[in-house]
Protein backbone atom coordinates (compact mmCIF):
# COMPACT_ATOMS: atom_id res chain seq x y z
CA UNK A 1 0.00 0.00 0.00
CA UNK A 2 3.03 2.37 0.98
CA UNK A 3 6.61 1.56 1.26
CA UNK A 4 9.74 4.60 1.57
CA UNK A 5 12.85 3.76 1.45
CA UNK A 6 15.95 5.90 2.52
CA UNK A 7 13.80 8.51 3.66
CA UNK A 8 15.69 12.18 4.38
CA UNK A 9 13.33 14.52 5.67
CA UNK A 10 15.37 17.87 6.67
CA UNK A 11 14.82 21.60 7.31
CA UNK A 12 17.47 23.94 6.93
CA UNK A 13 20.03 22.48 9.14
CA UNK A 14 17.11 20.24 11.09
CA UNK A 15 17.56 16.62 10.06
CA UNK A 16 14.67 14.78 10.92
CA UNK A 17 14.73 12.08 9.01
CA UNK A 18 18.05 9.71 7.55
CA UNK A 19 17.51 7.01 6.32
CA UNK A 20 14.23 5.89 7.62
CA UNK A 21 12.55 2.65 6.01
CA UNK A 22 8.84 1.65 6.13
CA UNK A 23 6.22 -0.80 4.75
CA UNK A 24 3.02 -0.24 5.29
CA UNK A 25 0.51 -3.25 4.41
CA UNK A 26 -2.62 -3.06 2.59
CA UNK A 27 -5.71 -3.38 4.98
CA UNK A 28 -3.89 -2.89 8.39
CA UNK A 29 -3.64 -0.22 11.25
CA UNK A 30 -0.45 1.01 11.41
CA UNK A 31 0.66 2.73 14.82
CA UNK A 32 3.33 5.72 14.32
CA UNK A 33 4.10 6.16 18.05
CA UNK A 34 7.96 7.54 19.50
CA UNK A 35 9.06 10.34 21.67
CA UNK A 36 8.38 14.00 21.24
CA UNK A 37 10.45 15.83 18.93
CA UNK A 38 11.05 12.39 17.18
CA UNK A 39 8.92 14.05 13.67
CA UNK A 40 5.68 11.62 13.48
CA UNK A 41 3.57 14.11 12.39
CA UNK A 42 6.70 15.09 9.57
CA UNK A 43 6.82 11.78 8.32
CA UNK A 44 2.88 11.42 8.20
CA UNK A 45 2.60 14.36 6.11
CA UNK A 46 5.68 13.40 4.25
CA UNK A 47 3.83 9.69 3.44
CA UNK A 48 0.12 11.46 2.72
CA UNK A 49 2.06 13.98 0.34
CA UNK A 50 1.85 16.78 1.71
CA UNK A 51 6.04 17.49 2.22
CA UNK A 52 8.31 16.91 0.02
CA UNK A 53 11.28 14.77 0.99
CA UNK A 54 14.85 15.48 0.94
CA UNK A 55 15.89 12.14 -0.20
CA UNK A 56 15.03 8.72 -0.33
CA UNK A 57 12.41 6.47 -2.62
CA UNK A 58 8.57 6.31 -2.20
CA UNK A 59 5.96 4.70 -3.34
CA UNK A 60 2.08 5.19 -2.54
CA UNK A 61 -0.49 3.06 -3.55
CA UNK A 62 1.71 1.39 -5.98
CA UNK A 63 2.96 4.28 -7.44
CA UNK A 64 6.57 5.96 -7.41
CA UNK A 65 5.78 9.39 -6.63
CA UNK A 66 9.32 12.34 -5.72
CA UNK A 67 6.44 14.41 -3.46
CA UNK A 68 3.51 17.01 -3.35
CA UNK A 69 5.07 18.77 -6.32
CA UNK A 70 5.09 15.24 -8.97
CA UNK A 71 2.78 15.40 -11.25
CA UNK A 72 0.73 12.10 -9.99
CA UNK A 73 0.18 13.98 -6.34
CA UNK A 74 -2.90 15.53 -6.72
CA UNK A 75 -4.22 11.89 -8.16
CA UNK A 76 -3.18 10.50 -5.44
CA UNK A 77 -4.20 12.21 -2.94
CA UNK A 78 -7.99 12.33 -3.52
CA UNK A 79 -7.20 8.48 -2.97
CA UNK A 80 -5.93 9.40 0.59
CA UNK A 81 -7.79 10.73 3.55
CA UNK A 82 -5.84 12.82 5.93
CA UNK A 83 -7.47 14.13 9.60
CA UNK A 84 -5.22 16.07 11.39
CA UNK A 85 -4.27 17.16 14.76
CA UNK A 86 -7.11 19.19 16.54
CA UNK A 87 -9.55 18.48 13.50
CA UNK A 88 -8.55 21.39 11.45
CA UNK A 89 -11.83 21.74 10.61
CA UNK A 90 -12.77 25.76 8.92
CA UNK A 91 -14.19 27.57 11.97
CA UNK A 92 -16.58 29.96 9.01
CA UNK A 93 -18.27 26.47 8.08
CA UNK A 94 -20.80 24.23 9.21
CA UNK A 95 -20.13 21.16 9.54
CA UNK A 96 -21.92 19.57 6.63
CA UNK A 97 -20.34 22.43 4.62
CA UNK A 98 -16.57 21.09 6.03
CA UNK A 99 -17.47 17.68 4.91
CA UNK A 100 -19.16 18.36 1.75
CA UNK A 101 -15.88 20.63 0.74
CA UNK A 102 -13.38 17.90 -0.98
CA UNK A 103 -16.41 16.90 -2.87
CA UNK A 104 -17.00 20.55 -4.18
CA UNK A 105 -12.95 20.83 -4.87
CA UNK A 106 -12.72 17.22 -6.32
CA UNK A 107 -15.72 16.47 -7.90
CA UNK A 108 -17.78 17.42 -10.62
CA UNK A 109 -21.31 15.92 -8.84
CA UNK A 110 -24.64 17.89 -8.45
CA UNK A 111 -24.88 20.30 -5.21
CA UNK A 112 -27.86 17.72 -4.02
CA UNK A 113 -25.83 14.76 -4.38
CA UNK A 114 -22.83 16.43 -2.55
CA UNK A 115 -24.98 17.19 0.74
CA UNK A 116 -26.29 13.75 0.44
CA UNK A 117 -22.78 12.04 -0.05
CA UNK A 118 -21.61 14.82 3.15
CA UNK A 119 -24.37 13.36 5.64
CA UNK A 120 -23.81 10.07 4.45
CA UNK A 121 -20.07 10.56 5.79
CA UNK A 122 -21.35 12.20 9.04
CA UNK A 123 -23.44 9.14 9.58
CA UNK A 124 -20.63 7.07 9.40
CA UNK A 125 -18.50 8.81 11.91
CA UNK A 126 -21.14 8.38 14.25
CA UNK A 127 -22.55 11.99 14.04
CA UNK A 128 -25.95 12.76 14.42
CA UNK A 129 -27.80 14.00 11.82
CA UNK A 130 -28.65 17.88 13.93
CA UNK A 131 -24.61 18.00 14.57
CA UNK A 132 -24.58 18.70 10.47
CA UNK A 133 -25.51 22.35 10.54
CA UNK A 134 -23.54 23.65 13.59
CA UNK A 135 -20.03 25.20 13.52
CA UNK A 136 -16.79 23.82 14.84
CA UNK A 137 -16.88 25.69 17.94
CA UNK A 138 -20.63 24.19 19.01
CA UNK A 139 -18.97 20.91 18.87
CA UNK A 140 -18.04 18.59 21.87
CA UNK A 141 -14.04 17.32 21.41
CA UNK A 142 -15.37 14.23 20.45
CA UNK A 143 -17.68 15.49 17.78
CA UNK A 144 -14.92 17.58 16.50
CA UNK A 145 -12.73 14.23 16.09
CA UNK A 146 -15.96 12.86 14.41
CA UNK A 147 -16.41 15.41 12.16
CA UNK A 148 -13.18 15.53 11.07
CA UNK A 149 -12.79 11.96 10.49
CA UNK A 150 -16.39 12.28 8.24
CA UNK A 151 -14.07 15.01 6.07
CA UNK A 152 -11.18 12.53 5.39
CA UNK A 153 -13.48 9.81 4.40
CA UNK A 154 -15.60 12.03 2.07
CA UNK A 155 -13.69 11.26 -1.29
CA UNK A 156 -13.40 7.61 -0.37
CA UNK A 157 -9.75 7.29 0.16
CA UNK A 158 -8.28 3.72 0.39
CA UNK A 159 -5.72 4.94 3.17
CA UNK A 160 -6.04 7.29 5.87
CA UNK A 161 -3.99 8.99 8.43
CA UNK A 162 -4.49 9.90 11.93
CA UNK A 163 -2.87 12.71 13.52
CA UNK A 164 -3.55 12.05 17.37
CA UNK A 165 -7.14 11.06 16.81
CA UNK A 166 -7.46 10.27 20.47
CA UNK A 167 -5.84 13.25 21.84
CA UNK A 168 -7.94 15.39 24.60
CA UNK A 169 -10.99 12.90 24.77
CA UNK A 170 -12.13 11.53 28.00
CA UNK A 171 -11.26 7.46 28.20
CA UNK A 172 -15.00 6.73 27.51
CA UNK A 173 -14.66 9.44 24.18
CA UNK A 174 -11.54 7.74 22.82
CA UNK A 175 -12.48 4.35 23.23
CA UNK A 176 -15.82 4.87 21.17
CA UNK A 177 -13.75 6.57 18.44
CA UNK A 178 -11.15 3.12 18.87
CA UNK A 179 -14.69 1.45 18.35
CA UNK A 180 -15.37 3.46 15.22
CA UNK A 181 -11.93 3.02 13.90
CA UNK A 182 -11.97 -0.64 13.58
CA UNK A 183 -15.45 -1.27 12.33
CA UNK A 184 -14.78 1.50 9.69
CA UNK A 185 -11.59 -0.07 8.72
CA UNK A 186 -13.54 -3.54 8.11
CA UNK A 187 -16.97 -2.20 6.72
CA UNK A 188 -14.37 0.37 4.11
CA UNK A 189 -11.39 -1.88 3.63
CA UNK A 190 -9.58 1.19 4.49
CA UNK A 191 -5.77 0.88 5.46
CA UNK A 192 -4.68 3.04 8.52
CA UNK A 193 -1.57 4.94 9.54
CA UNK A 194 -2.34 6.39 13.24
CA UNK A 195 -0.03 8.80 15.08
CA UNK A 196 -0.88 8.21 18.72
CA UNK A 197 0.55 8.85 22.08
CA UNK A 198 -2.95 6.70 23.78
CA UNK A 199 -1.16 3.53 24.79
CA UNK A 200 -4.56 2.33 24.80
CA UNK A 201 -5.58 3.01 21.83
CA UNK A 202 -2.32 1.12 20.26
CA UNK A 203 -2.83 -1.74 22.14
CA UNK A 204 -6.80 -1.83 21.16
CA UNK A 205 -6.60 -1.06 17.41
CA UNK A 206 -2.99 -1.61 16.33
CA UNK A 207 -2.37 -4.30 14.44
CA UNK A 208 1.50 -3.03 14.11
CA UNK A 209 3.63 -0.19 15.66
CA UNK A 210 6.33 1.61 14.28
CA UNK A 211 8.47 3.31 16.85
CA UNK A 212 10.23 5.90 15.61
CA UNK A 213 13.85 7.36 17.20
CA UNK A 214 17.27 8.78 16.45
CA UNK A 215 15.89 9.83 12.66
CA UNK A 216 14.35 6.08 11.82
CA UNK A 217 12.40 3.63 12.90
CA UNK A 218 13.94 1.29 15.56
CA UNK A 219 11.46 -1.15 15.48
CA UNK A 220 8.39 -2.55 13.89
CA UNK A 221 5.70 -5.29 14.46
CA UNK A 222 3.08 -6.18 17.11
CA UNK A 223 2.93 -3.89 20.07
CA UNK A 224 3.62 -7.24 22.12
CA UNK A 225 7.20 -7.65 20.22
CA UNK A 226 7.93 -4.17 20.07
CA UNK A 227 7.14 -3.86 23.62
CA UNK A 228 9.97 -6.19 24.04
CA UNK A 229 12.60 -4.39 22.18
CA UNK A 230 16.10 -3.99 24.06
CA UNK A 231 16.39 -0.90 22.12
CA UNK A 232 16.94 1.71 25.51
CA UNK A 233 14.26 4.28 23.92
CA UNK A 234 11.83 1.56 22.95
CA UNK A 235 12.10 0.19 26.63
CA UNK A 236 11.79 2.91 28.20
CA UNK A 237 8.89 3.95 26.08
CA UNK A 238 6.91 0.98 27.51
CA UNK A 239 8.31 0.81 30.82
CA UNK A 240 6.36 3.82 32.42
CA UNK A 241 3.93 3.19 34.59
CA UNK A 242 0.94 4.72 31.79
CA UNK A 243 2.27 1.60 29.21
CA UNK A 244 2.27 -0.94 32.10
CA UNK A 245 -1.40 0.24 33.36
CA UNK A 246 -2.57 -0.33 29.62
CA UNK A 247 -0.94 -3.53 28.92
CA UNK A 248 -2.18 -4.95 32.38
CA UNK A 249 -6.45 -3.55 30.82
CA UNK A 250 -5.51 -5.16 27.48
CA UNK A 251 -3.25 -7.90 28.26
CA UNK A 252 -1.65 -6.87 25.00
CA UNK A 253 -5.00 -8.34 23.25
CA UNK A 254 -4.30 -11.60 24.13
CA UNK A 255 -6.69 -12.08 27.32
Amino acid sequence: MLEVRGLVSRFGRNVVHEDLDLAVRSGEILGIVGGSGSGKSVLVRTLALLLAPRGGALTVLSQPVTGPDDPQAPALRRRIGMMFQGGALFSGLDVLANVAFPLREHTRLSAGLIQDLARLKLALAGLPAQAASRRPSELSGGMVKRAALARALALDPELVFLDEPTAGLDPVTASAFDELMLDLRESLGLTVVMVTHDLDSLVRVTDRIAFIGERRVLAIGPIEEVAQSEHPQVRNYFAGPRARSARERSRWKDG
